[in-house]
């Protein structure tokens, strides 16, 4: 999935640890309604936010649906590159189908992971497969995230994982896949190149229970279906509720069938510039890739896509900056 928005600013993130909360806190960061693909289908985006630019290395959330895709389309994102960062995708009813640069061509459907490594360049679109609703879910609702790469990994080889098993800890009515990392000693077999975890906690009735996290890293989480309490916290779709660090377990409270997502992971001290579809440390990097992508150099061809490529937006009038995390 893209950045899509026709005119995208600076996202600054990274950096300055100071910023990162070291004790628990509780801090509710309303999403913004961007636009996505041509038709303008819009999503909920909480990171990056204005307070908070990062959680670990997620450096991107999107919140995508429930919507009716039983006639149209549905999801077309068409080719468009990617540099310095993994997509994370994640649906809760629906299917995705997935192609690369690589040669992948993957359909993704709920409890399945897609992971792509961009790395030093790739190209990739998503759309909702074709065919009747007979042939494919009428409802579309998932996430996608990005994981900013770190330095030592930025420039490594594109990659595509596909993951149609993983990981899940089961309590009574609480069941929680593990999407990256490690959680309650269940570790996901996706590839991660930083310390860092992403789980999503079902419920299926009455949930009271404590699920175990680590004091170093920051977290945050978001509910994607139901109503659930977290830390205190009420919490319904909509805002992502950033926690901090300092916790070795979180309470969580369900009355009935709800879906959540935690993500987390050691603060990610490298400064960073995300601008477009493109993660980098610099304005000349962005340039670089912007001018590359336009050239169609570096990145390959998506194969099979019903569509042209997306074209890169103009930069913005003043030079592209990395600065720290700003509050």
């Amino acid at each position: 999935m893209s950045n899509l928005e026709p005119n995208p600013g600076e996202e600054l993130g990274g950096g300055a640890a100071a910023a990162v909360a070291v004790e628990p806190v509780r801090e509710l960061l309303a999403g913004r309604q961007v636009p996505l693909g041509p038709r303008g289908d819009l999503v909920t985006r909480t990171l990056p936010h204005r307070d908070r630019r990062m959680v670990g290395a997620w450096c991107f959330a999107d919140h995508f649906g429930p919507k009716d895709v039983a006639t149209g389309p549905g999801m077309q994102v068409p080719p468009h590159p990617h540099t310095g960062l993994q997509t994370v995708t994640w649906l809760v009813t629906g299917e995705v189908l997935h192609r690369d640069s690589l040669g992948s061509r993957q359909l993704v459907r709920p409890g399945q992971l897609n992971l792509m490594t961009a790395g030093r360049g790739i190209a990739h679109s998503e759309e909702s497969p074709a065919g009747s609703p007979v042939r494919r879910s009428p409802t579309l609702h998932g996430v996608q995230l990005w994981v900013a790469l770190p330095d030592a990994a930025r420039w490594v080889g594109p990659a595509f994982e596909h993951h149609a098993e993983l990981p899940v800890l089961v309590e009574g009515a609480l069941s929680v896949a593990v999407l990256l990392g490690e959680l309650a000693g269940h570790a996901s077999p996706a590839g991660a190149h930083s310390p860092l975890v992403g789980a999503e906690a079902t419920t299926v009735g009455p949930v009271d229970t404590r699920l175990p996290v680590r004091p170093d890293f920051e977290y945050a989480a978001l509910v994607l279906t139901g109503e659930v309490e977290l830390d205190g916290v009420p919490l319904a779709p909509g805002p992502l509720l950033y926690l901090g660090c300092g916790r070795s377990d979180l309470a969580l409270r369900a009355g009935r069938s709800a879906r959540l997502l935690l993500i987390g992971g050691e603060p990610f001290e490298e400064r960073i510039v995300m601008w477009w579809n493109f993660v980098g440390r610099d304005h000349d990097e962005i340039v670089g890739f912007r001018t590359d992508w336009e050239a169609e150099r570096g990145f390959g061809a998506v194969a099979g896509y019903p569509g042209d490529r997306l074209p890169a937006p103009p930069l913005p009038a003043t030079p592209l900056k990395p600065r720290g995390r700003i509050r």
